[in-house]
């Protein structure tokens, strides 16, 4: 499959199924959340799955779509989480289902380190024309969004046969030993599971909420100068950061912020990473969230909304550097799996021909107007902030502005209790995210924010 310029083309019509656009698209419920099948499933996990992964709604999902999530015991959720910004196209995009039923019928593996596939080829040609940037470009497929951030840091250090890394303040970028280094949070990501990758450091983030007023130059400026005293520019290979960060609470730099560092880093030959993986594909309005500034960096990493819910990631970049490793440097058994590759041929072709970032600016307009509304009415809704189809919003003590994270945790209990799927974060815990699928109706969304607007009044 070669991808083309968006199209007004039929699509083949999809075999008959329970989710996907078939699924009725509204909230329904006729058991309490949980109800007794999910309770019974949620009972036989414990006894059967580690502890330590744990499960945010106790639900079971039989079927999903659109901007449903169909549980076993029957009840229609509204999807406010897209599988933690996943699902972009939908949880069964007919376009995606039928790529994926084609290649599993002709093979499911080969491993593309012994012998290769178009599919391959076709997705990093995709990356290469879709990022940031019109110079020479290499792409390397992974499977997670931390092994493709690992990789970064890896094929940046190889180029740069320097050690050092900065991340910033509030960062997440993974579970991995090196990823847990470059994350901030501790809890509950990092805690008790050290020691972490050497020659990691953090900077500070511009954090318009909390920073006091200080401008996107001026939080840049210190970052910079910290760098620069604590570690210098001669020593650090590279540099890392999500252009909107995701865990960490959806903060978005003052503008002037992340040119201010690219400039820095393009200036000092260390390389400048992009993590997208939660602001890609369309969640923010642009294909990348590097865009709203600008912003042409040296490697993107992307993952999550890059094939529809299959596994895969990729590192993408300046030819030079992602060249400079040797043979056999880069790879993985699964990496660029033939069916997660024909996913994400047939998702990023969703994304081009149903302008899906114009729809995420849709959502963004319905969803600032429905949160500020609230926020007009509760100042315990210290701010609103995000792009596109990635909108959050800061709960804290009106009288103090200081984090609120038990108000957080009680609005989304609340919520999940009315068939909303409603996803926290932030450093201190007390930022509520909404992450809806791309294919979300204007009549889900105005939906689940009465719900919310109803558990934050009860709270």
């Amino acid at each position: 499959m070669t991808l083309t310029e968006p199209s007004t083309s039929a699509t083949s019509t999809p075999p008959p199924q329970l989710g996907g656009p078939t699924l009725p698209q509204r909230r329904e419920l006729v058991t309490a959340i949980p109800g007794p099948r999910s309770i019974a499933l949620q009972q036989r996990k414990s006894a059967a799955v580690a502890n330590g992964v744990g499960v945010a709604l106790p639900v079971f999902v039989q079927a999903a779509g659109g901007g449903i999530v169909l549980d076993v015991d029957g009840n229609s959720l509204i999807d406010f989480g897209s599988g933690i910004a996943v699902t972009g196209v939908g949880n069964s995009a007919p376009a995606v289902v039928d790529a994926v039923t084609r290649q599993v019928a002709q093979f499911t593996h080969t491993c593309f380190s012994i012998t290769g596939y178009e599919g391959y080829v076709e997705v990093a040609e995709s990356l290469n024309r879709l990022t940031p940037g019109d110079h020479e470009k290499r792409t390397a497929l992974f499977n997670s969004g931390a092994e493709a951030v690992e990789n970064a840091i890896k094929i940046a250090r190889h180029f740069t046969r320097r050690q050092a890394v900065v991340a910033f303040d509030h960062a997440y970028h993974g579970r991995t030993n090196l990823t847990m280094g470059l994350t901030a949070k501790s809890m509950p990501y990092k805690s008790g599971f050290g020691p972490f990758a050497p020659e990691i450091y953090r900077a500070p983030l511009s954090y318009p909420f909390r920073d006091g007023g200080l401008s996107g130059a001026e939080a840049a400026a210190r970052a910079i100068t910290q760098i620069e005293k604590q570690i210098g520019a001669a020593n650090l290979a590279a540099l890392i950061i999500e252009p909107i960060q995701g865990e960490g609470g959806f903060i978005v730099p003052a503008d002037g912020f992340l040119p201010a560092l690219a400039d820095w880093a393009r200036a000092n030959d260390v390389v400048f990473i992009a993590d997208e993986v939660q602001t890609g594909f369309a969640r923010t309005g642009a294909m990348f969230a590097s865009e709203h500034e600008g912003i042409v960096p040296d490697l993107v990493v992307t993952a999550k909304g890059i094939a529809g819910g299959l596994p895969l990631s990729a590192v993408t970049g300046r030819a030079d550097i992602m060249d400079s490793s040797h043979v056999g440097g880069l790879g993985g058994t699964y990496g660029g799996n033939p069916l997660a590759c024909a996913a994400a041929l047939a998702t990023i072709q969703s994304y081009l021909d149903d302008d899906l970032a114009g729809r995420a600016r849709e959502i963004e307009t319905v969803l600032r107007g429905g949160l500020n509304a609230i926020r007009a009415a509760d100042d315990r809704v210290g701010d609103v902030r995000g792009r596109g189809a990635m909108i959050a919003i800061e709960l804290v003590d009106p009288s103090t502005g200081e984090p609120d994270a038990a108000l957080t945790a009680a609005v989304a209990h609340a919520a999940h209790a009315e068939g909303v799927i409603l996803l926290t974060c932030g450093t201190y815990g007390n930022v509520i995210r909404f992450l809806p699928p791309l294919t979300i109706s204007d009549d889900l969304l105005r939906d689940g924010l009465a719900v919310v607007r109803k558990a934050l009044a009860a709270s």
